[in-house]
């Protein structure tokens, strides 16, 4: 299974809602895609989809969370992992 993003608008926030494994690719893209907004939006990633990540990805939402992304639908294992690596 391949990644896949989409985004929409909520409010004031624009909204990544991201899909299957994400990896090194994605976290690319994503990237590229932060630095598209030019406008003063928020972004959230919603995680629901997301099946399968690697210790990079969970570093790059830890350290997008820190930056004031807000994850949404992060699942229990994503979140517990990201503590881990935070300590």
């Amino acid at each position: 299974m391949t990644f896949r993003i989409e985004s929409a608008a909520r409010g004031r926030f624009t909204v990544f809602i991201l899909s299957g494994r994400i990896e090194t690719q994605a976290m690319a893209e994503l990237r590229r895609l932060f630095e598209l907004q030019t406008n003063d939006r928020d972004i959230v990633l919603d995680l629901k989809d997301v099946v399968v990540i690697d210790r990079d990805v969970v570093r790059f939402f830890a350290g997008c969370e820190a930056d004031g992304v807000k994850l949404e639908n992060c699942t229990p294992y994503i979140r517990e992992w990201m503590e881990r690596e935070r300590d």
